[in-house]
């Protein structure tokens, strides 16, 4: 009788098929639609163990990891106010404030809008470098005048776009110190929150930054021309603009600056309104608060409960006339 002789490649195959079985046999005990278990991805321990993130952040609203760094406060420092120049910007408007940290929720120090610069003179363009500057200064002197500093720390009061930092006084209290919030707001070189961060200096606030950021800082060359900030904080930018489009397209002139032409403002009277508008929030940064009127009508959203003589009344009026019914 022969012998077949069998090679170990062979051996080696049908060992592997029959591991192979018993695997898709083992396997298929989970889930009989499925030979193999790559279908379980998150199995309920993960659920269990899901942190939420914050509603804010979920929203989109805030930078947590920007705001930690902004807020947190050394220990030995026993409670400290850590201020920040809060800087938003919307479609029509410009917010700057001066902001602390608590554990209960945020403390809003001082404010100031790009909607009240028209009680200042400044009625159109209320969203551009210009007005955001006007914002940011009108903020630092409501600030520094709430606290008494509006005399000793003055600031720049002809700005020509030079680098300031404030310098402590002597025999005085210190300049405050607040540290810049952009938000989400991307912070390119040019980008109107440093027109804020600009006017906010130059009110006589201390704020740690460099000039980096600023309309004309040269990269290449690594130098700041100040001319060319100074043009963007008196709006000749916009100047430019209004006598190009009057030159070239005057009817899209007509359309496009409306608002300026209503409220009389002529390319070469730019840059003297926006000098009268801060010589303006210097005299007077704090307006007076407006009185409200009481309403002449009190709304009632609810509707008002009958009295119990009113409710016997109308229980006689229908007993009333349910009698007349069944006497017809």
């Amino acid at each position: 009788m022969g012998y077949v002789k069998i090679s170990d490649n062979f051996l080696n195959c049908t060992h592997n098929m029959l591991y192979s079985t018993r695997l898709q046999d083992y396997f298929s005990s989970f889930n009989n639609s499925s030979p193999f278990p790559f279908y379980v991805v998150k199995t309920s321990a993960y659920f269990s163990r899901f942190q939420v993130k914050y509603k804010r952040r979920r929203q989109g609203k805030t930078d947590y990891r920007a705001r930690l760094r902004l807020t947190k406060q050394d220990k030995n420092k026993y409670n400290t106010h850590k201020y920040r120049l809060v800087v938003r910007f919307s479609n029509k408007d410009v917010t700057c404030q001066i902001v602390y940290a608590t554990i209960a929720g945020d403390v809003v120090v001082a404010a100031a809008y790009a909607h009240e610069l028209p009680e200042y003179g400044l009625s159109v363009g209320l969203t551009n470098y210009a007005a955001a500057y006007c914002v940011g200064l009108l903020c630092a002197r409501r600030v520094l005048t709430k606290f008494g500093l509006a005399d000793t720390y003055e600031g720049v009061e002809e700005p020509d776009g030079e680098y300031f930092k404030v310098e402590a006084v002597a025999d005085a209290p210190r300049p405050f110190k607040c540290l810049l919030d952009t938000g989400l707001k991307r912070t390119s070189t040019g980008s109107k929150v440093f027109a804020a961060l600009k006017g906010a200096v130059d009110g006589g606030l201390e704020i740690p930054h460099k000039e980096k950021r600023m309309v004309g800082y040269d990269k290449s060359g690594k130098k700041m021309d100040a001319e060319v900030l100074s043009k963007y904080i008196y709006g000749g930018h916009v100047e430019e603009y209004m006598e190009t489009m009057q030159e070239e397209e005057p009817e899209k002139y007509q359309a496009h600056f409306a608002k300026y032409i209503e409220a009389g403002v002529e390319p070469g009277e730019v840059e003297d309104l926006y000098k009268e508008v801060h010589k303006k929030i210097r005299e007077n940064p704090v307006l007076p608060k407006k009185e409200k009127k009481a309403p002449s009508e009190k709304k009632k959203w609810q509707p008002i409960k009958s009295t119990y003589e009113e409710k016997k009344q109308r229980l006689k009026e229908k007993l009333a006339a349910l009698m007349e019914d069944g006497d017809e």
